[in-house]
């Protein structure tokens, strides 16, 4: 393998930083051609001083121009973009072979589609991408030969349990049903009523990973593992009900494959996103990641269980906009978004975050998603019902319950 040219897109959050370790490691096989934020100046200006790239890219204006002053006046030689367009520009560099799409939330779309289109090898960490609009990018992979490698843990963990001629059909490759492992969060024991009381700090203090906060709660509401269910759909061609979901506390199995002769195979690891990331960055050769082998003396034991969809309404939310498919995905996540936000915030309380994305499903309808606008127009219909009911919430309104959304329990 030569040395790669790569772009990270969103190089300043916890998938960027993990990515950055592991390409520090390996100089002679990486080489960093632009990095990108959305506001994290001085983040981004010491990875610019201690890489070297050739652009940087945030998302104000005049947030650049003071970048740009700063990294002149430090000697470093980086042409500073700002915008979608410079997002769009550096995702799709010639010089750039590898393009990281770090990016959380539905920002990411444009410059993680724009990589797709222009072939490049996108590894991917944005889940809104295929939850939003999964036919429109795998559509676009295809179109223009791009490679899409995973390199969320569970993802990852597939990809690695999968055998290598796998090209998007199961059962020529045998596979009965594709298994994601979640942790649980930090609220998998806790009885429901205890849930009105749980504050942001306890709902971003995951027990296992080091995250940002968004996807520290997506993880406490399980809203996490649902998404990657849609993920899992579109990336491995598994209908809803060939994919399953079991808590497994410890984090250690990261995810597993089952096979029709009645295999298993699992992927384990320490729970540390740069062996993904080194795993998808070196593919089909593995390297160095900097995290420590696994010793499972030292583990002990490893529990698995189902999930508790009365403690996660979340999940079967997600499963039943997969079912329901077109935008109906692109409305959850937009919900979603609102929805940990305002939890954030200190809006609604943890429980109110379900309750919010069920009402929005069952208000906004849902429309063919064969491009990136309609799931964009999805997505800022789902916005403004979710706003409005947190609107009519502080007002002391009466919500209406939506009838809730069933479906039969494919999840373990």
């Amino acid at each position: 393998m030569g040395t790669r040219g790569i772009t990270l897109l969103g190089s300043t959050g916890s998938i960027g930083t993990n990515a950055l370790a592991v390409i520090a490691r390996e100089p002679e096989r990486f080489r960093v051609v632009a990095l990108t934020a959305h506001a994290s100046a001085e983040a981004l200006i010491a990875q610019c001083l201690q890489f070297q790239p050739r652009y940087a890219v945030l998302s104000d204006a005049a947030e650049a121009e003071r970048v740009r002053a700063r990294l002149r006046c430090a000697g470093c030689a980086c042409t500073v973009l700002h915008g979608r367009e410079g997002f769009e520009r550096v995702a799709t560099l010639p010089e750039v072979d590898t393009v990281i799409a770090g990016i959380v939330g539905a920002a990411g779309l444009h410059p993680t589609l724009a990589a797709v289109r222009a072939g490049k090898r996108v590894l991917l960490a944005n889940k809104e991408a295929l939850v939003m609009a999964g036919k429109v990018f795998m559509s676009a992979v295809r179109e223009h030969g791009a490679t899409l490698l995973p390199i969320d843990s569970e993802h990852n963990a597939i990809l690695q349990a999968l055998p290598r001629e796998f090209r998007g059909d199961l059962d020529a490759v045998g596979v009965r049903r594709i298994v994601l492992t979640a942790s649980g969060g930090p609220f998998r024991l806790s009885a429901a009523h205890e849930l009105e009381a749980v504050t942001a700090e306890q709902a971003c203090a995951h027990p296992n990973w080091v995250m940002g906060r968004k996807i520290s709660v997506d993880s406490a509401t399980m809203m996490n593992k649902g998404l990657e269910v849609i993920e899992a759909h579109w990336l491995f061609g598994a209908p809803q009900e060939r994919i399953g979901v079991v808590i497994h506390p410890q984090s250690i199995v990261h995810s597993m494959v089952e096979y029709r002769d009645g295999s298993t195979v699992a992927q384990l690891g320490q729970p540390d996103m740069r062996t993904p990331i080194a795993y998808a960055l070196s593919y089909p050769e593995r390297i160095e990641s900097g995290v420590e082998p696994l010793d499972l003396t030292r583990v002990g034991r490893l529990d698995f269980h189902a999930p508790d969809l009365e403690r996660f309404p979340c999940l079967r939310l997600a499963y039943a906009a997969l079912r329901r498919g077109a935008t109906a995905p692109a409305v959850l996540n937009a919900a979603n978004e609102v929805a940990v936000a305002a939890f954030l915030a200190g809006e609604i309380a943890f429980p109110r975050i379900g309750e919010l994305i069920e009402a929005v499903l069952a208000q906004v309808g849902v429309s063919e998603a064969a491009t990136l606008e309609a799931a964009l127009d999805a997505d800022r219909l789902a916005r403004e019902r979710a706003r409005s009911w947190i609107e009519r919430q502080r007002a002391g309104v009466a919500l209406a319950a939506p009838a809730p959304v069933r479906l039969r329990n494919s999840m373990s």
